[in-house]
């Protein structure tokens, strides 16, 4: 059993490693997506409560498209979704209150790293929208920033900071956001030392895919045995981050912390406060994707799953109402 774990564990946590899989693409049209609602707590179904999250509800995307899935990031308009995998696939869909997707697409990134379809053409692990309504997406194994029009029509630019260079292959720029006052935070997944606390990241000041743009090293300790898997701007200047683990017997789990933004300065170790934990009897997945909208002024949460496109794993999208106190 202990072998078979860590062959499973091999396969899931470092994909690619001869760097030949060739990616599944997604069909073209409607990719006639079902959901099934989930609870927070299977035994419970009852409980809202995650420490200061409160459960609004949630659900598990499924297609018959065997593309589907793999969602590493996401970003939310209104009622239209954008989820992107980790394979270049973009899902899009239209849902409202009743939890029915609506209007769903498909496409796949117009460009990337690569000319290809292998995974180290297409390794897009994070996503931000810019204020001029532009999209950047981060990629692994690369280690860079690419930019896109807000259709992902076409590619607008590239930038491989010197900085981000000597990341880990597999451990890159997994976690984006704008902060409030127009700059840029990246933050690896895993990137750094024994020499060193915490894990690398950067703060751009001013447009991440300009090579002029003056870039701040900072780091963010996460919790022991724990990667970042994403990052989202709330209300009250904090960021919010994700990170998650992979172990025995419980598989993935992940915990929310909230830093505040002032925290980032350059040199700076970064440490969050955790605020939610998913693992036991809450529910747990391979959780990646981050987004916030907002209702009756307050911050909603939004998180989505990584299924790594196995059968033992799922597509989760999940919604809460955060309460933080005031800062």
């Amino acid at each position: 059993m202990r072998i078979l774990f860590v062959v499973f564990a091999v396969l899931l946590l470092v994909p690619g490693w001869t760097g030949t899989e060739r990616l599944p693409l997604l069909q073209r049209g409607d990719p006639r997506i079902t959901v099934t609602p989930v609870p927070l707590v299977a035994s419970d179904p009852t409980v809202r409560r995650n420490g200061s999250l409160t459960y609004l509800g949630g659900v598990r995307l499924d297609s018959p498209d065997p593309a589907f899935g793999g969602f590493s990031s996401m970003t939310i308009a209104g009622d239209r979704f954008t989820l992107l995998s980790d394979g270049g696939g973009i899902v899009r869909f239209r849902m409202g209150a009743d939890w029915r997707p609506r209007d769903a697409m498909t496409m796949e990134l117009p460009g990337g790293p690569g000319t290809g379809w292998h995974k180290q053409d297409r390794d897009s692990e994070s996503m931000a929208i810019l204020r001029d309504g532009s999209i950047v997406v981060g990629f692994e194994r690369a280690n860079g920033l690419w930019r896109y029009s807000g259709d992902f029509a076409r590619v607008l630019g590239s930038h491989r900071p010197a900085e981000m260079r000597k990341w880990s292959e597999n451990s890159g720029p997994e976690a984006i956001a704008l902060l409030p006052d127009g700059s840029f935070v990246v933050l690896s997944e895993s990137s750094g030392s024994r020499k060193t606390k915490g894990y690398a990241a950067l703060r751009f000041r001013g447009d991440p895919i300009n090579p002029a743009t003056r870039r701040e090293r900072f780091r963010y300790l996460a919790p022991a045995g724990f990667g970042v898997t994403d990052a989202v701007v709330v209300s009250g200047g904090r960021l919010l981050v994700l990170v998650r683990r992979f172990g025995w017997p419980q598989g993935f789990t992940a915990r929310l912390q909230v830093v505040p933004i002032a925290a980032i300065r350059p040199g700076a170790v970064v440490v969050g406060k955790t605020i939610a934990t998913f693992e036991g009897d809450v529910i747990h997945d391979n959780f990646e994707a981050l987004a916030v909208t907002r209702e009756g002024g307050r911050d909603i949460l939004w998180i989505a799953s990584d299924d790594n496109q196995n059968f033992w794993q799922r597509s989760l999208l999940l919604k809460f109402r955060l309460d933080l106190p005031r800062p």
